[in-house]
């Protein structure tokens, strides 16, 4: 229930105490658990794997407040920066997004005030789920990876599976002779390593340097520049800068693993420059979850 208590913790005693009656009622519901979504005077929906659970409590937005006040340790402005990109991440790995109403000054969201609405992502590493994949990924020939794409709707696993491949190339492989990689993470969302405070809460593995909080472009250029890894990772690419950002990666002599949202080879059609780096063969393996 470790991972459960690191989230009730910041509920007030009232909601901590009705969902502490229903697990210690349905402990299954803690396993099939994903995301807790709150929103302001209705229901509290907890989202399993295949079906929707309510609590019958309207929550008001007085106690969305005070939950975004422990999120934030008290200090909501030490928190500022994350708060405007939508999302909290605290110790577990738990994300937490979050909307509102935006101030936008300048062009850039300065302020998510009236916060009205919170989800949160349950954080589950899963170990050893990417083994089949690493099977495609893997060159043993020559000792490095395949430059690869994971193509997958959202939800369908892809973030999952992307931190277990880096965790094992980062480790090394030993019972098929693969030695650690140094491994360079461009976490832009915070859902790969999870960092809080600066130390990833999610292993991914000992030769693995992270970035958060920065775009796929600055951070694979910041990590090539000043870590040197042997393999750059990062999640959900897409845009033109990613994929600039890839070029520079592949043609400084680093391999890269990638994720994109998409069902099938249609969609990556559809993206020109994505499907440009396929065609050039500078991205060697496509991989459809």
């Amino acid at each position: 229930m470790k991972n459960i208590d690191e989230i009730l913790m910041y509920f007030p005693n009232k909601i901590y105490q009705i969902f502490f009656n229903l697990f210690q009622e349905n402990p299954k519901i803690i396993e099939e658990l994903q995301e807790i979504r709150i929103r302001v005077d209705r229901p509290i929906i907890l989202k399993l794997r295949d079906r929707d659970f309510l609590l019958q409590y309207n929550i008001p937005q007085s106690e969305i407040l005070r939950i975004v006040e422990r999120l934030c340790e008290n200090s909501i402005y030490a928190y500022k920066n994350q708060i405007c990109e939508g999302f909290i991440t605290v110790k577990g790995g738990h994300r937490i997004g979050l909307t509102g109403s935006v101030v936008i000054e300048n062009g850039k969201i300065t302020n998510v005030k009236y916060i009205s609405s919170l989800n949160f992502r349950i954080a589950r590493e899963v170990k050893n789920c990417s083994t089949r994949v690493l099977r495609e990924i893997i060159d043993i020939e020559n000792k490095t990876i395949y430059n690869s794409i994971i193509v997958a709707p959202p939800g369908k696993g892809k973030t999952t599976i992307l931190r277990d491949i880096i965790r094992r190339l980062s480790d090394g492989i030993e019972e098929i002779g693969f030695k650690g990689k140094t491994c360079g993470v461009v976490d832009e969302r915070g859902e790969i390593a999870a960092m809080y405070k600066g130390i990833p809460q999610n292993d991914v593995g000992i030769r693995t340097d992270v970035i958060e909080n920065v775009d796929k472009n600055r951070g694979i250029h910041m990590l090539i520049r000043t870590m040197a890894p042997e393999i750059v990772a990062c999640d959900e690419i897409g845009s033109e800068e990613d994929v600039e950002a890839i070029r520079y990666a592949l043609y400084s002599g680093v391999r890269g693993i990638f994720t994109m949202h998409g069902r099938n080879v249609d969609d990556i059609k559809n993206n020109k420059q994505i499907y440009d780096l396929i065609e050039n063969r500078e991205i060697q393996k496509v991989i459809f979850l």
